[in-house]
């Protein structure tokens, strides 16, 4: 390996899975995926950790197999956060910096930001990140970066990105035990945008929704900014959980006949056979489509009115990119662009070097988007790298892909 390559390391810990993609960035910036995995996670309720043993043998597991593939010790890496605790709060703050002639630096930028956050998001919240959203300079609105800017007063609008910090202080320790320090934690529609998004879709409007197994949650962009995160405690476990109640299954058989031969246009007339070990299951198609739709419609609906709830409903130009484990199902764009009456497609992360094959796909979208966030990182090896979490800024390492 070159001695002067960088290492980078995305950790995904969903309720079902945990996921891990390591890549080499040399000195040109140029990545090249070198380790992967994941593995069932347990200890975890709708995104969010209820036993931190459970996440942290299964991350400590991952990674071992992720360290043998690659070579590289892990001992720091960006991590997902989920769940419908996070919240999406547009704040204000206006400060005085001195006279007309003072020129603004990153001093004040940080004084404005606190201003805009102090009394503004509960003590029981930790801050993920503090998103501009525009500043003014002496009443001068529409300034992306004030920076070298001659005022006496400035004002910011933000979009603040907060946590419960029970939750937050719980996957730190999960993953502490797994003995990985945490660069940032992000949350996983937000990782998943930096995998899949182009800068045009930044800037006219888009939304990702990360359809995962217990949660699904959505974040959306307009004029390159991060305007709303969100979550709703639903995911594609739940269609399988509907299926194995209303047709009296097991789970794991309910899983298989979603993944064989449910699709999102519902098409097909023959009745379902599945052969399972030595069981023959047989079941009427209409009765597995009525089941199926009926959580579907009820997921995508309250992506709905997630995006009524950001004034984005029927307002994306871009559309909605779908991700996540629940993504695979096939044909499910063309029933969620039905519901939601939005141009929707799948995402998946592309153009990686490396092994990356096996992990283009979008139950791997968040664990590439956090990599890729490390990646924008211009810190030590990671295997020498000392670190500790940082606070917010996830979307300084977002943009520098741009």
């Amino acid at each position: 390996m070159d001695e002067i390559s960088r290492y980078a390391v995305g950790l995904d810990v969903g309720t079902e899975n945990v996921r891990a993609v390591l890549a080499s960035v040399n000195k040109e910036g140029n990545i090249s995926i070198i380790g992967y995995n994941e593995l069932k996670n347990s200890g975890m309720r709708k995104g969010v950790v209820i036993n931190s043993v459970g996440p942290s043998e299964a991350i400590n597991e991952m990674l071992g197999e992720v360290e043998r593939m690659s070579g590289v010790e892990v001992k720091n890496a960006y991590v997902s956060i989920n769940g419908a605790q996070i919240l999406s709060t547009k704040t204000e703050g206006m400060i005085a910096v001195g006279t007309v002639e003072h020129e603004i630096n990153e001093a004040d930028l940080e004084r404005v930001k606190e201003v805009a956050v102090i009394g503004r998001i509960p003590a029981n919240r930790d801050v993920l990140d503090v998103v501009s959203l525009g500043y003014a300079v002496d009443g001068q609105s529409g300034i992306k970066n004030p920076i070298g800017m001659n005022g006496a007063r400035l004002e910011m609008k933000a979009n603040v990105i907060s946590a419960l910090s029970p939750n937050c202080e719980l996957l730190r320790k999960a993953t502490e035990q797994a003995d990985v320090a945490i660069l940032g934690l992000v949350p996983t529609s937000v990782a998943a945008a930096r995998a899949v998004l182009t800068e045009k879709q930044l800037e006219n409007g888009v939304a990702v929704v990360d359809l995962g197994a217990a949660t699904t949650s959505v974040a959306v962009f307009e004029e390159g900014d991060l305007q709303y995160v969100g979550a709703i405690p639903i995911g594609s476990n739940n269609v399988t959980n509907d299926l194995a109640i209303m047709l009296g299954i097991d789970t794991e058989v309910a899983e298989e006949i979603k993944r064989r031969f449910v699709t999102g246009s519902f098409k097909g007339e023959k009745n379902i056979v599945l052969k399972y070990g030595r069981d023959e299951f047989k079941f009427e198609r209409e009765k597995v489509n009525e089941v199926v739709k009926a959580r579907l419609n009820e997921i995508f609906e309250r992506v709905r009115k997630e995006l009524k709830n950001a004034h984005y409903d029927r307002k994306l130009p871009e559309g909605i990119v779908l991700v996540g484990g629940g993504a695979k199902m096939r044909d499910i764009e063309v029933y969620a662009k039905e519901v939601m009456e939005a141009s929707v497609k799948i995402g998946a992360p592309k153009n990686l070097g490396g092994v990356a094959e096996a992990i283009e796909k979008p139950e791997y979208t968040t664990a590439v988007g956090l990599m890729l966030m490390a990646a924008s990182d211009n810190g030590a090896p990671i295997k020498k790298s000392k670190r500790k979490e940082k606070s917010g800024g996830f979307l300084k390492k977002f943009f520098k892909k741009f």
